[in-house]
């Protein structure tokens, strides 16, 4: 390989964000929240609004009741999914977006339409 070739494989692309020293990664950060097999699946359901635990566990075909629990508890933790339960017969408990959990609805947007085009 040419020197020339080799001093371009050394650059970084254009684009290329670069980390350096003890800063952590934003991306590491939104994967930590956003990467369980089933929290983004979660989060789109709700981005159509509020929904009850059955009506999630309907539209996640597969999903286990306590993946599902697990998921939303995890979810609630971190300030994206608001809990809403009430004293009725049967309980009703509610799901929703916090304020948090509706500023992913443009990275939801974004990897629809990458999905609809390289998918």
């Amino acid at each position: 390989m040419t020197e020339q070739k080799m001093a371009t494989l050394d650059k970084p692309a254009p684009d290329c964000v670069e980390w350096s020293g003890p800063i952590e990664c934003s991306i590491e950060k939104a994967l930590d929240i956003l990467g369980g097999k089933w929290t983004f699946l979660i989060i789109r359901d709700l981005t159509c609004g509020t929904r009850r635990f059955g009506e999630l566990r309907k539209s996640l075909a597969g999903i286990s009741p306590k993946t599902l629990t697990s998921r939303l508890k995890e979810l609630e933790r971190k300030d994206i999914v608001r809990r809403a339960a009430f004293a009725t017969i049967p309980p009703t408990v509610e799901y929703s977006l916090t304020e948090k959990g509706r500023s992913l609805l443009p990275i939801i947007k974004a990897m629809k339409l990458w999905g609809a085009q390289w998918g």
